[in-house]
């Protein structure tokens, strides 16, 4: 709370907050210029963003690094809340600014279509008249424009200067030509006015960009989650012993910390005194507590266990491990090309459409009639029926739409480009702790010598294990309790370093642990439990033994457990073409075991944090658009560099905020929903730009006076008309995606499905 305190205090003007207040009515009308000056720098830079958007976001991520890394102050609480606004800020301006204009133009347009006397005509209504309301139209419509309608045409201006034209220059065109005809038609009143077709027009764009940016408006940064991995303090010992605690920014190579159980590492270093398990799984993705002793290397970030260390700094601030990663999530991030989105391409390639047909229209109705009033009208025309009012729709509708069934079936989009390209996807990579497995050990197998029931063996491993928190112990202990087994009672428990654990039950001493303990107890094995413990290491499982009264009389193969669901995933995966690799830092043994009975393509076993993002840039170079599922912080670098990255929403929040897609109920079958779902949505993303652009095809030359000759000539009205059918049209067909089937069909030792959930 002090540091989010001491972030707002330290804020631009916040020191001056009580001398602002002092002179309140002395200042205030230039505080209130001041203030309405910073809303249109806001607002400007929020246009200048959305035109930019590749651009803003390496600048973002740019800032993000250096806050990061200076002097160590990315790590306070302030500081992320100020990262956090680098990209969720940004695009929630976005959001507000489309939101905020689009109500204020809709109710300044509600006057241009009261007194629209076409409108008046259509629908057979009148208002009354008084003196001046023939001004209502231009001069609601010349507001609505400059409110409403300035923004696309400042967004278009990048779009000119790359010579790339889009969306925005296309409707930035229409608006232009209707608003200079339509104040050219108040001082020449034999002309037709578009006064509401103009407004109409700027409210459904700012309508459809309003949609678009609340369907991405979650985007924010990964470098936010990673930095608050690291504590705000260290306790540092000084020269007599005694503990000081200091921010981690002074922290200095050589210095001695002292890191309590429960603590975070606030720094890579050495172990110089203390044994404890330090929980990694943030880091390595393993879900197994590391042991450390002195001698032994801690890595900042990751969690101690129970014990109390003493850790000599070997590296601060850029130099660790986990600003490492953090550089390379920026990395990756910065290295995704841009993708442009299908409306723009359709948007841009109307656009000449449109300018060719009203130069030819220009030229024919000049050579035919001379040039006129009637050929401006014909030029006019072309151009404002080339408005992509259905074009401006056709995506933010889907997208919307899309985000929310998603949401339905336990996926939460980031990233709609992503979501598009998942339907290409060639290759999925999963991380294999805590994606294709549970992330904690199991009860896999056991085998008892003969006159001892398995069920006894258990219950009494459970009871030795009583009062251990270890993960073997919670391990067996979960076994027992899913064989509703009562274990006795147990007394004199005493954990043996290294070894295992023992305790008195029904007056037997018993023991529970590896091999170790068999060697300190010199007790030997029996041939089919000696070749129960060769088949385990086999499957690169961990034996565990049960001695009772220095017999041993049973053993337990734990291992990570598969996910029920993971047996499904990669049956449908293949089923739909899509190779399935798999990711991990365990041994090859380990990895081995679990690809051979998922049947996965291909394995990627024993790679460092650092490396997984480069395993995922291996089959990207091979010519595939890659997938990757994972969990932890050690996959962020990974996600990022992905084509597609999904992270399991179970996992950390660094994971979740690297990722394009969250799968919000922790279920990998939902990968294969989102392929499903990427290819439907692609499909009514064509299907609306066929009816958007199809209806341009068909006005553009009605309305240039293609058939003039046989009498059929579209008129301004009549192409408006066409204009919003179009528009609803795409609506509807839009709709349509919530009647897609995600279900995924049963396959051949696979459980049946859950159902697919539609969308709200």
């Amino acid at each position: 709370m002090d540091d989010h305190k001491d972030t707002t205090e330290n804020s631009p003007g916040g020191e001056d907050q009580q001398d602002t207040s002092s002179h309140q009515h002395e200042h205030g009308e230039h505080d209130e210029a001041v203030a309405e000056s910073d809303e249109q720098r806001v607002e400007q830079e929020l246009l200048e963003d959305e035109a930019h958007p590749a651009a803003a976001e390496g600048e973002a991520l740019h800032e993000q690094h250096d806050h990061a890394g200076h002097e160590g102050e990315g790590h306070g609480h302030g500081s992320h809340e100020g990262h956090g606004e680098g990209h969720g800020g940004m695009h929630e301006g976005h959001e507000q600014m489309f939101r905020r204009r689009f109500f204020v133009s809709i109710l300044l347009s509600i006057p241009v279509l009261l007194y629209s006397e076409m409108l008046q005509e259509w629908l057979g209504f009148s208002v009354p008249a008084f003196p001046g309301s023939e001004w209502i139209n231009p001069v609601f419509a010349v507001i609505v424009f400059a409110y409403g309608g300035i923004p696309f045409l400042q967004m278009a201006v990048p779009e000119l200067k790359d010579r790339a034209p889009g969306m925005m220059t296309l409707i930035s065109m229409a608006i232009t030509v209707a608003f200079v005809y339509s104040l050219a038609s108040v001082v020449f009143p034999a002309q037709s006015a578009f006064f509401w077709e103009l407004v109409t027009l700027i409210d459904i764009m700012l309508l459809g960009h309003w949609i678009e940016m609340r369907s991405v408006r979650r985007a924010s940064s990964a470098v936010d989650e990673l930095a608050k991995l690291m504590p705000d303090t260290a306790e540092r010992l000084t020269e007599d012993g005694e503990t000081e605690e200091v921010p981690v920014s002074e922290l200095s190579e050589g210095d001695l910390v002292l890191v309590r159980p429960g603590a975070s590492v606030p720094a890579d270093g050495v172990v110089e005194e203390g044994d404890s398990d330090v929980n990694e799984a943030m880091i390595t993705g393993e879900s197994k507590p590391v042991s450390k002793e002195p001698g032994d290397e801690v890595i900042g970030g990751t969690i101690n266990g129970d014990g109390s260390l003493r850790v000599r700094v070997g590296a601060t601030g850029e130099e660790t491990t986990l600003a490492g990663i953090m550089r390379l999530v920026e990395e990756a991030q910065q290295s995704k090309s841009k993708t442009q989105v299908l409306a723009d391409r359709a948007a841009g390639w109307l656009f000449y459409v449109a300018l060719s047909a009203a130069v030819v229209t220009a030229l024919a109705w000049t050579v035919a009639v001379s040039f006129n009033a009637t050929v401006i009208e014909r030029v006019v025309t072309v151009l404002v029926i080339a408005c992509p009012h259905a074009l401006g729709l056709a995506i933010p509708l889907v997208v919307a739409i899309n985000t929310s069934l998603a949401a339905r079936n336990g996926m939460l989009v980031r990233d709609r480009i992503a979501m598009e390209d998942a339907r290409n996807l060639d290759a999925i990579i999963f991380d294999k702790t805590g994606t294709l497995t549970e992330g904690e050990h199991g009860v896999v197998d056991m085998a008892t010598v003969d006159g001892v029931d398995e069920d006894y063996a258990l219950a009494l491993a459970a009871a030795v294990e009583s009062d251990s928190e270890h993960m073997i112990a919670r391990a067996i202990r979960e076994a027992a309790d899913e064989r509703d087994l009562n274990a006795p009672d147990a007394s004199s428990f005493e954990a043996i370093k290294g070894r295992g654990v023992r305790a008195n039950v029904d007056g037997n001493e018993v023991y529970v642990g590896g091999p170790n303990l068999l060697t300190q107890l010199d007790s030997g094995r029996p041939d089919h439990l000696q070749h129960f413990a060769d088949k385990a290491g086999q499957n690169a499982q961990t034996v565990v033994y049960l001695v009772r009264d220095g017999d041993l009389i049973a053993a337990f193969a734990m291992a990570d457990v598969i996910r029920e669901e993971s047996f499904r995933v990669v049956d449908a995966l293949h089923d739909l073409g899509i190779e399935v690799a798999m990711l991990t830092g365990d041994s090859q043994d380990v990895a081995d075991a679990v690809a051979d009975e998922l049947s996965i393509d291909t394995v990627f076993a024993e790679v460092l944090p650092e490396d997984k993002d480069e395993k995922v840039q291996e089959l990207q170079d091979q010519g595939k658009l890659v997938g990757m599922v994972g969990d932890g912080v050690n996959d962020a670098p990974a996600l990022t560099r992905a084509d597609v990255g999904i992270a399991i929403g179970s996992g950390t929040d660094v994971a979740v905020q690297s990722a394009d897609v969250i799968l919000v109920q922790n279920n990998p079958m939902d990968v294969v929903r989102l392929v499903k779902l990427s290819k439907a949505s692609y499909r009514k993303m064509q299907e609306n730009i066929v009816w958007a652009a199809g209806y341009n095809v068909f006005a553009i030359p009605l309305a240039a006076g293609v058939l003039a000759p046989i009498g059929i000539l579209l008129s301004p009205a009549v192409g408006a008309l066409l204009m919003s059918l179009s528009t609803v049209i795409v609506a509807i067909n839009a709709q349509l995606l919530r009647r897609v089937d995600l279900s995924i069909p049963e396959l051949p030792s696979a459980t049946p499905p859950t159902d697919a959930q539609p969308a709200d």
